[in-house]
């Protein structure tokens, strides 16, 4: 297991993927813990994974990244790289249509929303960005002058431009004076210091107490970081802002399961629906494929929503509502 994260980290893993890679690898011991590790082939992973989908019933994105890890480890740390995986069950993967809010739905979500947690919710649904992406943007990410999001390291570890809503420029400027206030405060009691990505600590010593890599969102508390012994502040925590769109939600009455995640979904379908052309979306989003933006074609209101039902030709001549007698 250090062998298997040693080599995540050494090729450049994020921390999120290599404890999902770890967490698979012990499941995968202790389903076969009566065997001896050298003794596990291909064999033994195709019925790991087949009774992931037939007793775990997990989803098709869940049995996928179980089979990544194990070939991983075999590949990478074992030096024994699996024969073809076949006869594998797979997980059923339905086609499911995302969730999209209408703009007055949304307007009602962000009027329940208060301070940095509403900011944050605007950035998802005006600059099309998912949670952890808003979350962990640097004061240079934002530029201001151009009107333009950086998104460094998105999902792929890609770097990405969207747009930054002109709406956002004045609460979002009213914000970082707060926020650097609370850092001025911190360099004072001689904490200050912020993670950051790669080397780029050891390369510019000075650049953890810079302004312009500090976080937009930074959390409410400071801590000590264990292998630098430095006074930090962390991000703005998702499960604080995920709590806040929940309660922000069931106090709209919005009939509709929402979540973070469904601001993105809205930003795209509202851009169709305004006549933007699809590639541009797609870059917006940042999707390799150009058949995971068309999903949101789906949910326009020119589709479903705009074709008029046979039933309405009849409905004069019924009477709608009527007590049963």
């Amino acid at each position: 297991m250090e062998r298997m994260a040693d080599t995540l980290t050494s090729q450049h893993y994020s921390p999120r993927t290599i404890e999902a890679y770890l967490s698979w690898m012990k499941r995968f011991l202790r389903f076969h813990s009566s065997r001896d590790l050298r003794s596990l082939e291909a064999g033994a992973v195709r019925s790991f994974l087949s009774a992931l989908a037939v007793r775990g019933k997990v989803s098709a994105s869940t049995q996928n990244q179980a089979r990544s890890a194990l070939v991983f480890f075999f590949r990478h740390v074992q030096r024994r790289p699996l024969a073809p995986l076949e006869g594998v069950t797979p997980a059923s993967r339905p086609r499911r249509l995302p969730v999209v809010l209408s703009r007055e739905e949304v307007r009602s979500v962000l009027r329940e929303l208060r301070g940095a947690k509403q900011l944050v919710a605007m950035l998802l649904y005006g600059s099309g960005l998912r949670l952890l992406e808003a979350l962990t943007l640097r004061v240079k990410d934002l530029d201001f002058a151009r009107a333009q999001v950086i998104v460094r390291s998105g999902k792929g570890d890609k770097d990405r431009v969207t747009v930054l809503p002109p709406i956002l420029h004045g609460p979002l400027a009213a914000h970082l004076v707060r926020v650097k206030r609370l850092h001025e405060a911190d360099l004072l009691r001689g904490a200050g210091c912020v993670a950051l990505p790669g080397a780029l600590d050891r390369k510019y010593t000075s650049a953890v107490r810079a302004w312009e890599w500090q976080w937009v969102f930074p959390a409410t508390k400071i801590y000590r970081d264990a292998a630098s012994d430095e006074r930090r502040r962390h991000h703005l925590h998702e499960t604080a802002v995920q709590r806040a769109m929940r309660e922000a939600v069931l106090r709209s009455g919005i009939a509709k399961r929402a979540t973070c995640h469904t601001f993105r979904h809205s930003f795209a379908t509202h851009l169709l629906e305004q006549g933007s052309d699809i590639r541009t979306v797609q870059e917006l989003l940042g999707h390799s494929d150009l058949a995971t933006t068309m999903i949101y074609t789906h949910v326009l209101d020119r589709g479903a929503g705009a074709v008029r039902s046979p039933l309405e030709s009849l409905v004069s001549g019924i009477g709608i509502g009527r007590e049963p007698q």
